[in-house]
């Protein structure tokens, strides 16, 4: 754990240069049709079905909708999942008196947040028509509204587009392990009992899940960036999307 508290120069270097990609991806990219750029896949589907189209045999999947979870955020509102209307979505899984890797979770999302300025300028409002941030407490018995909140503001967080919930432990947990499945796409090993992960996961407008990525590491941040641009110019084709 040690490793995760000392954090080299070289490495911030690299996290600031990766969370300016989203100020300019989408201008960047917009010009570009699918066919140039490599989407992010998506990870579940619920079924897989086939059929004949012009004589041949199709294989289409139905791919996993993440279910609505509904819980209380760091200023008292009850929100849900599905509040979240025509934004990417980001996702962590913390509790507010972790001393291991939590804190660095949360700043990093912090300046992936920030780097999400309208315009690239620090004087101007987030835009919050883009994004979405998620944190789950794990320790939500103890990770009341109160506590919520005072560990927002130690990182200056914006609570426009950043929610920090609380709720239903077996809510939370259910919602961790059966719609993101992030035991399977974690590097450490899970505990049933407590979801301690250092994992960002990203979800579309269609919440459905579109990526893992170390939060820790500056290099998956940009890459975490980099499709969050990405998700900007996806255009909706509905629910059936081949397998390969």
């Amino acid at each position: 754990m040690v490793f995760f508290y000392y954090m080299n120069k070289k490495a911030l270097l690299a996290l600031a240069i990766a969370i300016l990609i989203p100020a300019t991806a989408y201008f960047l990219l917009k010009y570009k049709t699918d066919s140039d750029v490599i989407m992010p896949r998506k990870y579940f589907f619920d079924t897989v079905i086939s059929k004949e189209e012009n004589g041949k045999l199709v294989t289409d999947s139905i791919w996993h909708v993440t279910k609505n979870i509904t819980l209380i955020n760091q200023l008292g509102d009850t929100v849900s999942l599905y509040d979240i209307k025509g934004k990417a979505i980001v996702a962590d899984f913390f509790f507010t008196s972790c001393r291991s890797i939590c804190p660095f979770l949360t700043r990093n999302m912090s300046k992936l947040q920030q780097s999400f300025l309208k315009g690239g300028d620090a004087r101007q409002k987030l835009d919050t028509t883009i994004v979405q941030f998620l944190s789950f407490s794990i320790d939500p018995e103890t990770d009341s509204v109160m506590r919520l909140k005072q560990y927002a503001d130690r990182f200056n967080v914006n609570h426009d587009n950043w929610w920090f919930l609380t709720g239903p432990k077996d809510s939370i947990y259910k919602f961790a392990f059966e719609e993101m499945k992030v035991d399977k796409y974690s590097t450490e090993p899970i505990n049933p009992d407590f979801v301690h992960t250092s994992r960002f996961v990203l979800m579309d407008k269609n919440y459905r899940v579109r990526g893992f990525y170390n939060g820790l590491d500056s290099t998956d941040l940009g890459k975490l960036a980099r499709d969050i641009g990405l998700l900007m110019l996806e255009k909706d084709r509905g629910e059936k999307r081949k397998l390969f």
